[in-house]
């Protein structure tokens, strides 16, 4: 299965409840979505000020802000439009950004560079980017370990895979299978967009985080020292 493209113009689900790595897509223009309470719920603003409900708090969003939502709540307001991607099985932090910056933090491909929006928690999390691109672009053909999804910010472009080019304009979602062959190309314009990975190499860990590396007994660092380290039967999450 190749790319596949969608509007905001029309609010759509798709359903990746079967994937090695189980979620759902969704959009919303003018209406609500309702989050459901299983999982973690992405989401990226494109136009308008939504509200954002958990439970009894209100937050009124702008364009270019992106949030993580662990459980249950709404999204969405007449005048509104962005997606959601619901992680199942996994349980985030509760978090609101924004807006984008101009330019990424990290050197990708070809010219291109990125930012990490929302980090994974801990290692192999979830996490969603932004990634950039100058004009006059072609990156190198290449594949992802998991399914991405994306939408287009602003700018102009091309998606090319192997059944041919699809033009990308603002307000376009995007779905990549995994392991799909793809390439993005700009011409005049750059190209931007908000990409989910729906899992990541990168990370802390239980035994590599800035708390414990940084806490030294007589000058030894307590991440080399497991007889002091907290059993993980104390975790809650």
């Amino acid at each position: 299965m190749s790319i596949q493209i969608y509007s905001l113009q029309a609010a759509m689900v798709q359903d990746f409840s079967q994937d090695v790595l189980p979620g759902r897509l969704q959009t919303w223009q003018g209406n609500h979505l309702e989050l459901p309470a299983e999982g973690t719920h992405f989401g990226f603003v494109y136009h308008g000020h939504p509200n954002l409900l958990r439970d009894s708090e209100d937050y009124r969003l702008h364009p270019g802000m992106y949030f993580c939502l662990p459980g249950g709540g709404q999204i969405g307001g007449v005048d509104s439009s962005g997606f959601v991607i619901t992680s199942y099985n996994y349980r985030g932090m509760f978090s609101l950004g924004g807006a984008l910056e101009s330019t990424g933090r990290f050197a990708y491909i070809d010219g291109g560079t990125s930012s990490l929006l929302i980090p994974p928690v801990r290692l192999g999390d979830p996490c969603l980017n932004a990634i950039y691109f100058p004009p006059h672009r072609h990156q190198t053909l290449h594949t992802h370990p998991s399914y991405r999804i994306g939408l287009v910010i602003a700018g102009s472009g091309e998606a090319e895979t192997s059944e041919g080019v699809t033009p990308l304009q603002p307000g376009m979602v995007f779905v990549i299978p995994t392991n799909s062959l793809h390439k993005f190309c700009t011409t005049d314009q750059p190209l931007t967009f908000v990409v989910f990975h729906p899992d990541s190499d990168a990370g802390l860990t239980h035994q590599n985080n800035p708390v414990l590396n940084r806490t030294m007994v007589e000058g030894m660092s307590a991440a080399q020292m497991p007889e002091i380290q907290t059993p993980m039967a104390f975790l809650r999450c």
